[in-house]
């Protein structure tokens, strides 16, 4: 009897001991966090970056804007369903190579219910991923705003999202080359931002400016739209940086912190700039100087100290603002709505500066407890730059490359006469307002 009640107590040990090792494989608060984040990111694009994008553009073309923003957010959606995801990061079990992922998630085969990333579940890690995946091509409308056929815009931001950005997220994120140099880009300086931004670069390069761009004065229509979608792109972009620590953790607390402080010094900075040379702020200044400061934080958001978000902040405001200047006034490229000297050189310095604040060598300005491992700042800057350098080359060529492809086959840009009209009633019959 006695022998039989040890055996007893014995499997209820070892079935009370086993139940939380399972339970244990995901955590309640980071799946939590990260479906919070998720939802904060898909916010950025819809209703965010649309309302900040369609309140910059002349009147006639408000709902050219916020339609591509909305469509992009659908079939870049079901694009990474169908390859994105496998390009980018391949399948569990599987060692990844240094350019691309296996196919082994193709149409997401092998995500399940029961599937683990970390201490989330696969198909939230998916989900998350997916709305960088979102966000990235529709940054790209930027460069081409108000002249761009819809269809053409389609096309290219498919191929662009396979060919493009999958790539390069897997170099950074997905077992890739750049990852194993050690490159530090916590949330998307590279993969994100750069690549967004110099394709918007090429692309306002290959179609050219609007017509009467430098003759005639094309003022945003609706600066209170702008502001709106401005405030929405702040508070997303929590989930956007802090989200990409995967976890409620303290790493997602500190880059939550510096994500915060960079914008408000990026937005003060960039306001200062704009009252000392032109004797009065901007509405417009400031709320551009916000994006710069946040887009710059980015790739550093995990790596950084608050000191350091200060400096990157101040330095984004300042920076940007005379890329931007020199993009219009001295290179006279329409880069319609700022993509390249806003998230192009904001991206391009939060990189290489998360190179430098990463180190423990810098007293208050030490990076947040990713900086193991690093030999000096000059060793990890020149990483930042490789990563710099590969991720602007590939995405200059391949996007050139791309738009050629389309302009041959469906052509890139509406006739003149369409675009005075404008694209909402040319593409869409639709007018923003009826007033």
């Amino acid at each position: 009897m006695m022998k039989n009640q040890y055996v007893s107590w014995a499997l209820m040990g070892f079935w009370l001991f086993a139940q939380p090792a399972a339970a244990a494989d995901i955590s309640n608060a980071d799946t939590a966090w990260l479906l919070t984040a998720t939802a904060l990111v898909l916010f950025m694009t819809l209703p965010g970056l649309a309302l900040f994008y369609g309140g910059l553009v002349r009147v006639r073309n408000v709902l050219s804007v916020l339609m591509q923003c909305f469509a992009l957010t659908a079939l870049m959606s079901l694009v990474w369903f169908v390859a994105g995801y496998t390009l980018a990061f391949g399948s569990e079990g599987v060692e990844q190579g240094p350019w691309i992922g296996d196919l082994g998630n193709l149409f997401l085969a092998g995500i399940s219910i029961d599937g683990v990333n970390g201490s989330i579940p696969d198909t939230l890690f998916v989900m998350f991923q997916m709305t960088f995946a979102v966000i990235t091509p529709a940054l790209i409308v930027g460069g081409f705003a108000e002249r761009m056929r819809f269809s053409a815009m389609l096309v290219f931001s498919t191929a662009w999202l396979l060919l493009v950005y999958a790539p390069i997220c897997h170099w950074v994120w997905g077992g890739g080359w750049l990852g194993d140099m050690g490159l530090q880009d916590f949330a998307g300086g590279t993969v994100v931002h750069i690549t967004a931004a110099v394709a918007a670069l090429v692309a306002a390069m290959v179609m050219g400016p609007r017509r009467g761009f430098g003759s005639v004065a094309m003022p945003p229509h609706n600066l209170t739209m702008t502001v709106t979608g401005a405030g929405m792109l702040w508070v997303g972009w929590f989930g956007f940086n802090a989200g990409s620590a995967v976890a409620a953790d303290k790493s997602a607390a500190m880059a939550m912190l510096v994500t915060h402080l960079s914008a408000a010094c990026g937005a003060l900075s960039w306001m200062a700039m704009e009252w000392i040379r032109h004797g009065k702020p901007s509405v417009l200044g400031i709320v551009t100087g916000m994006v710069a400061g946040l887009g710059t934080i980015t790739p550093a958001s995990g790596s950084v100290g608050p000191a350091a978000a200060v400096v990157i902040g101040l330095s984004a405001g300042v920076v940007c603002y005379f890329a931007t200047m020199t993009l219009k006034n001295k290179l006279k490229i329409d880069d319609s709505l700022d993509v390249f000297p806003v998230h192009g050189v904001g991206g391009i310095l939060g990189t290489l500066l998360a190179g430098v604040f990463c180190s423990t060598q810098l007293g208050i300005f030490s990076g947040n407890g990713f900086s193991d491992g690093i030999d000096s700042i000059a060793g990890q800057v020149s990483v930042q730059l490789t990563g710099v350098v590969a991720t602007f080359a590939y995405t200059a060529v391949a996007s050139w490359v791309l738009l050629k492809l389309v302009d041959v086959m469906i052509g890139l840009r509406v006739d003149e006469e369409d675009e005075t009209v404008g694209l909402d009633l040319v593409l869409h019959d639709e007018r923003g307002y009826d007033l």
